[in-house]
């Protein structure tokens, strides 16, 4: 096994373990996860996917701060609860989302020898807006991280990245368990 195999096969764990973590709302998921999206990045340098690479990037800082927000970021300093996406947000995350993946993909495109430049910079805007809410603890963000996990399964089959594939396939299924899981959350707490 070479070692970007390797790499590739500790960042498949790590990152599912991640989300698993995550599903069931435990703080740990944080620093389990910036190691499975330092991992990430460096098989997908390896890969030519930079979009993608550079999104571990951003995964990581904003795993740092989703783990500050989980455990402080509710009323009086306390832990955060599951909520809905305020209107105002959804607006504007859309709109974020799909301009950054415009430019983005343009970059992509006329500045390096990217496999994939819209189909990258698409997954990887939406990635950061999904990891945004889930920093939120904003019950949506499941449903966004499945359309995501899809597109990439089919991008990473088209780049012979099996293993990876097979870990957005787990994502898909883990986004579609999240989305009821945190939904549960919701209407514990009387929220519909």
């Amino acid at each position: 096994m070479d070692l970007y195999a390797f790499l590739e096969a500790l960042a498949v764990v790590f990152s599912l373990a991640y989300v698993v973590l995550a599903i069931y709302q435990n703080v740990l998921c944080w620093p389990v996860g910036l190691v499975g999206a330092g991992l990430t990045f460096l098989v997908f340098l390896d890969a030519r996917l930079y979009g993608a690479m550079a999104l571990q990037g951003v995964f990581m800082a904003l795993m740092v701060y989703g783990w500050y927000e989980w455990r402080q970021g509710g009323e009086e300093g306390g832990q955060l609860p599951v909520t809905r996406t305020p209107t105002r947000w959804r607006f504007v995350l859309g709109l974020a989302g799909a301009a950054f993946a415009v430019v983005l993909g343009l970059f992509l495109m006329r500045r390096t020898d990217a496999a994939l430049p819209f189909w990258d910079s698409g997954t990887t805007s939406f990635s950061l807006v999904a990891q945004f809410m889930t920093t939120r603890k904003w019950v949506e963000n499941w449903l966004l991280w499945i359309v995501v996990d899809a597109v990439y399964v089919g991008m990473l089959v088209s780049q012979q990245l099996h293993l990876m594939a097979a870990l957005y396939a787990a994502y898909l299924v883990l986004a579609v368990w999240g989305w009821f899981q945190w939904r549960s959350s919701l209407k514990g707490a009387g929220v519909e």
